[in-house]
């Protein structure tokens, strides 16, 4: 191979590969938010912990809406749970429009530090949902902190968690919200 040739080839390498970077960031950020917490990002977890500590954290649930018109709550605004130890709490949605209105929910955690602990056994995120008109429904949480919490120092001062619900409609959603925020 000549020198014109490998100059030309490795810039158009450079390119390929960057081009084949980009399509794969946002996989790798989700993959990366997930396994990290990064963002908030919480975990979605297949049992709870055996163990259960005495210290306590209040969890505060939010509720919001992105262009999508529903009524949406949380049905107790706040929950003291012990690490370690299940948790339950319901949200509240209803169709407030005259239309079916499908839609789906994307979750964050506050503060960020402390989403890779928060781990959902039952959630109602990412799955799109149809509200009649008029319906109400309550949506169901089952959630942990991780008692491993408890051995991070840096996580000493976080006596308040907060999970945050978003909906939006089904087809302005596309997921970027959850790798900025929520699973």
């Amino acid at each position: 191979m000549d020198k014109n040739t490998r100059l030309a080839l490795i810039p158009a390498a450079i390119v390929v590969g960057m081009l084949c970077l980009s399509f794969a960031a946002k996989p790798l950020y989700d993959t990366f938010c997930k396994v990290t917490g990064f963002g908030g990002t919480t975990r979605i977890a297949t049992a709870a912990p055996s163990a259960v500590l005495d210290r306590e954290v209040d969890i505060r649930f939010d509720a919001n809406i992105a262009n999508v018109p529903l009524k949406f709550k949380p049905v107790e605004v706040s929950h003291t749970i012990k690490l370690g130890e299940h948790g339950l709490a319901f949200y509240e949605v209803t169709n407030t429009s005259d239309q079916p209105i499908a839609a789906v929910a994307s979750y964050n955690v506050t503060p960020h530090k402390a989403g890779r602990f928060f781990n959902k056994l039952e959630c109602f995120c990412f799955t799109e949902r149809v509200f009649q008109p008029g319906e109400t429904k309550k949506l169901p949480v089952v959630f942990f902190i991780a008692p491993e919490l408890d051995e991070q120092k840096t996580l000493d001062d976080v006596r308040t968690i907060t999970l945050s619900y978003t909906f939006f409609r089904s087809e302005e959603f596309d997921g970027s919200y959850a790798t900025a925020a929520l699973d």
